[in-house]
């Protein structure tokens, strides 16, 4: 804990005040007193009024990540024990299994730049900011200990700290065991589809928990239907309309290493004979199945983030405007199409234009199922608007008539 003061610039800190969590370098008037990157500071407003405490780090756009909005509550032990029991017993209310769950998801918790995943009995840890990656052990050790009480032992914890942003933090990536090492294969049930989850070299931590209740929402359309599952990974969307009986099911992505695990999930559900799996790129694939004529009574679009900054938005609703046009091509008449949109980069207003816009390219009418967006387990904080990206649609596409 250090006793330097970081003050803002006049008009700065807008964002902050309204709820956000960061104070960007070109915000700061001054730093007063001694402290080290990582040390929580306190946080002044250009007329002295206190905003709070969050931790410093000089090497980062994003210089202050606050902890507190309080200046004298003390950021230690007791505080992240509040801070991360909030968390576990959040995820026991809203969560109708926390078998495999996000039990911290950084800012949204209140712990900035921290992400907690659990698959049944192991822990993935992503830590991307310095101030909290000295925290890092503190807040496992009390996951466990909470989770112990409740009956879940945790028996092996694994770091995925490899992305690239925390180098932008001047920090080193990271990857490997947080205590014994343990076999990093972990099976786990999700909607009742059981998975294989590659928490040493999948993407992200191993698993997209964030599309959990979407996957359930779409396999209710999926009983006798014929399923195309466009970037599906390692193929959760196509299992789960496997599992609710669809009669045929194909799911496409370029990924050789997620098609392998897919096919492997398939054999793990007894699926392999109605879910199919093909590596291939989805903008070459949807353009041929339209040439021969395929239709689909259901068809998902689960795309990667086609943008993850502001500068390349227009390249990014270029591409959601095209699969979603090829997509659309491809439903049945009175068939539904879900489509999503994972970048918080493309609001929702956005996304729903882009939509629109790829519908009326093709003559199509779009009947809205619903709107949805992540899991509760990645709550969204308003102010936060980094908490805020995944935007799910489910519609029924008509024929003009």
């Amino acid at each position: 804990m250090s006793d330097a003061i970081v003050t803002l610039r006049k008009g700065a800190g807008r964002t902050l005040k309204q709820g956000g969590p960061w104070i960007y370098d070109n915000e700061i008037e001054s730093i007063i007193g001694s402290f080290e990157d990582g040390d929580i500071v306190i946080v002044h407003d250009f007329d002295g009024y206190p905003l709070g405490r969050g931790f410093i780090n000089r090497k980062s756009k994003l210089t202050v990540r606050m902890m507190t909005r309080n200046r004298d509550t003390e950021v230690n032990e007791d505080f992240i024990r509040m801070r991360v029991q909030n968390a576990w017993e959040y995820r026991k209310k809203v969560m109708d299994d926390i078998s495999s769950c996000r039990v911290i998801f950084g800012e949204a918790d209140f712990l900035p730049g921290i992400v907690v995943d659990k698959f049944a009995d192991v822990l993935v840890v992503e830590s991307l900011a310095l101030g909290i990656d000295r925290f890092k052990g503190m807040i496992v050790d009390i996951l466990k200990e909470l989770m112990e009480k409740d009956g879940i032992h945790i028996r092996g914890v694994y770091e995925r700290s490899d992305a690239k942003v925390r180098e932008q933090e001047g920090m080193e990536r990271r990857k490997g065991f947080i205590g014994g090492p343990f076999d990093t294969k972990v099976e786990i049930v999700e909607n009742g589809v059981r998975y294989y989850v590659d928490v040493k070299d999948g993407q992200k931590t191993g698993f997209f928990l964030d599309q959990k209740y979407n996957r359930r929402a779409v396999a209710k359309l999926c009983k006798g239907a014929r399923v195309l599952d466009c970037f599906t990974h390692t193929g959760s969307f196509a299992l789960n309309a496997g599992i609710a009986g669809a009669e045929h099911v194909t799911g496409v992505d370029a990924s050789e290493l997620g098609v392998a695990q897919a096919r492997e999930n398939a054999v793990l559900n007894g699926l392999e004979d109605r879910v199919e799996f093909i590596c291939e790129n989805v903008f070459d694939l949807l353009p041929r199945l339209e040439k021969q004529g395929e239709k689909y009574d259901v068809v998902i679009l689960d795309p990667p983030a086609f943008t993850k900054s502001r500068s390349s938005i227009k390249k990014a609703v270029k591409g959601y405007r095209e699969i979603n046009l090829r997509g659309m091509k491809l439903v049945k008449d009175g068939g539904y199409l879900a489509t999503c949109s994972c970048s918080h980069f493309m609001d929702q207003e956005l996304f729903t234009k882009t939509i629109g816009q790829a519908a009326q390219n093709v003559h199509k009418r779009l009947r809205q199922v619903e709107f949805r967006t992540q899991a509760p387990d990645h709550p969204i904080l308003w102010g936060a608007g980094d908490s805020y990206y995944l935007k799910f649609y489910i519609f029924q596409v008509c024929e003009e008539k």
